[in-house]
């Protein structure tokens, strides 16, 4: 990694965060987001339980 690399690793990667801020513009300007979000839905009452458990043991472990 040059000197330059590692300046950008202090507090955070600012070309993954560039990149990444990059990428999702470019998702909602040219996806059908309405579409997208559709596919995401659970498909059925066992997912939708996967999912709420899940959630509750994300919510369990965050902090505040």
């Amino acid at each position: 990694m040059s000197g330059k690399d590692k300046a950008l690793q202090g507090e955070g990667n600012y070309d993954a965060a560039r990149r990444y801020r990059k990428d999702v513009e470019g998702f909602v300007e040219h996806e059908d987001i309405e579409r997208a979000a559709k596919a995401a839905k659970p498909g059925n009452k066992q997912e939708v339980r996967e999912l709420a458990k899940a959630e509750e043991k994300g919510r369990s472990r965050a902090k505040g």
